[in-house]
Order: C-alpha cells, then sequence, then structure tokens
C-alpha cells in the first residue's frame, strides 16, 4: 500500500513554485461529503503557497474529464490561462461492474489530457471499496489526497516553467 512516509512529496522547493498561478479544481457532485475535504486541503494548500484556485463542479467522475477539456478550451489564452488541472472525485466499489466502468474511463480521460494539453492535469481521484477507506484519505491515517494533489500541481507547474527556454 503507497504510504505518504514512503514518499518525499511534502519537501517543497518553494522557489520553484509559480506565485498567482491559475489552478483549476475540477470537482463531482457525486460522493460531495468526501470531495468537499479534498477541496478544502486542495485549496488550503494552493493558497498556502500562493496560487489562485477556481472550482468547476461536473455531475460526476465520468464527466471531468470533459469538464477539463471544455474549461482548458474556453480559458486557454490570455494572461489567466489556467496553470493546472486538479481533478477530484470519488469512485466507491458498489455491487456492480460500474465501478470498474467510471475508474477505467476518469483515468483514460485524464491520462488523455495530460498527453494532449500542454498543462497538468493532476490525478486526485479516490478509488476506494469502503466511505471509511475514503475518510482515510481526507485526512486520516493515509494521508489527505487534496494536499498531495495540490502539491503535485504546484510541483508539475514549476517542472514544466523549468523547461521553457
Amino acid at each position: 500500500m503507497a504510504e505518504i512516509i514512503n514518499s518525499n512529496l511534502y519537501d517543497i522547493d518553494t522557489g520553484a513554485l509559480q506565485k498567482g498561478a491559475r489552478v483549476v479544481i475540477v470537482r463531482t457532485e457525486w460522493n460531495a461529503g468526501i470531495i468537499d475535504k479534498l477541496e478544502e486541503g486542495a485549496v488550503e494548500i494552493l493558497r498556502q503557497y500562493e496560487a489562485v484556485p477556481e472550482t468547476v463542479t461536473v455531475p460526476g467522475a465520468f464527466e471531468v474529464p470533459f469538464g477539463i477539456a471544455a474549461h482548458w478550451r474556453a480559458y486557454q489564452s490570455g494572461a489567466n490561462a489556467p496553470a493546472a488541472y486538479i481533478a477530484l472525485a470519488c469512485v466507491i466499489r458498489g455491487d456492480t461492474p460500474h465501478f470498474d466502468y467510471v475508474c477505467d474511463g476518469i483515468t483514460g480521460g485524464i491520462t488523455q489530457l495530460n498527453l494532449i494539453l500542454p498543462v497538468p492535469v493532476i490525478f486526485g481521484v479516490l478509488t476506494v471499496d469502503t466511505d471509511q477507506q475514503a475518510e482515510e484519505r481526507t485526512g486520516g491515517q493515509h494521508g489527505h489526497k487534496g494536499k498531495e494533489a495540490a502539491i503535485t500541481a504546484l510541483k508539475m507547474i514549476g517542472l514544466k516553467e523549468s523547461f521553457k527556454i
């Protein structure tokens, strides 16, 4: 099992971070209590490092990639273009294969976006078996995946900026 203690994710080189970067969180309406906590953690980190968070809400996890792509098309030009996106969703396993289809769809969609968009798209998606597992990932024993997604977004913005000549 992945544990945050096995990672250097929280080691942040603040000199590499882009102040004022616009980071768009695309979140779902499903499992709103969990998503609210993920969003709160992400926004806390983004504001701490002087990024500018914005939130877009879509109905469910399957719609997240479309929400990101549509937002990018609408706001890609100009000084206010997003520097990164964070996808926040929580898919909880049920009794049908629906879980597998939704997880495959959002994973594939976000992967495609990372390959075609010129800005990073961060996978802040919980794919869990139970509500308890989701709670454990919103500030419980398995860390806070919303905060981790925000840190990842900031680091990826810095990485992208480092490639400019």
